[in-house]
């Protein structure tokens, strides 16, 4: 159920999103028919989480529709797929988590069950070495290669995420650049599917509690 609800908010969202980024660009839709141009931004918002497809050239596009497709390509498809990214069911725990903790609620609930805080710590994990990989990734080709953050974080992420999509800086960089891009793909692909299952299988039971203390967040 969250797998699926997500998907379709995301689906949504990352329609009205894109089409609102280039209704006005002419190098994608701008000059297009509005069924035509819905359309593209339904395409567009299904493979920016798996496909990789395009019917516009990515590199025409205007600095939001990049950044919004950013955040889609983070995200990714549904756990356990072929699909990359951190995975639309982790988004959905951590925004539950938000949800209950701005309503001062103790535990996670949705759809009559409640959510373990192992699987919400986990949840937490896998999008902080996703972010880290990014950072790291987009930080070391900005500092080997002329390119700005716009560029570069695109290609970091679609990498990162195995979208596919590219605003063609990947045949631009260097052989550093290239081989980062490379590995970031082998890590984004198999490291936040290790890292779940390696904490997952780690259990320990520990046979003493520590004093409570709550440090000040925010």
């Amino acid at each position: 159920k969250l797998t699926l609800a997500t998907t379709l908010i995301l689906f949504a969202l990352g329609a009205v999103g894109w089409c609102v980024a280039e209704w006005n660009n002419p190098a994608t839709i701008g000059e297009r028919s509005v069924p035509d141009s819905i359309f593209h931004g339904l395409f567009a918002s299904v493979m920016m989480r798996s496909g990789g497809f395009s019917i516009v050239d990515p590199a025409m596009s205007s600095p939001t529709a990049w950044l919004f497709t950013d955040a889609l390509m983070f995200v990714g498809g549904g756990s356990a797929s072929t699909a990359g990214g951190i995975k639309v069911t982790t988004l959905a725990v951590l925004f539950l988590a938000i949800v209950a903790e701005a309503r001062g609620t103790k535990h996670v609930n949705v759809a009559g069950r409640r959510i373990p805080v192992g699987t919400q710590r986990l949840a937490i994990s896998v999008t902080f070495l996703g972010a880290t990989l990014v950072l790291v990734s987009t930080s070391m080709i900005m500092l080997t290669n002329p390119v700005g953050l716009d560029r570069a974080l695109f290609e970091v992420i679609s990498a990162f995420a195995t979208c596919g999509l590219s605003i063609g800086l990947s045949e631009e960089l260097n052989p550093f650049g290239k081989y980062v891009l490379s590995m970031l793909m082998l890590m984004g692909r198999v490291g936040p599917i290790a890292l779940a299952t390696a904490l997952a299988v780690r259990q320990r039971n520990v046979l003493y509690t520590l004093p409570e203390e709550r440090p000040v967040i925010g």
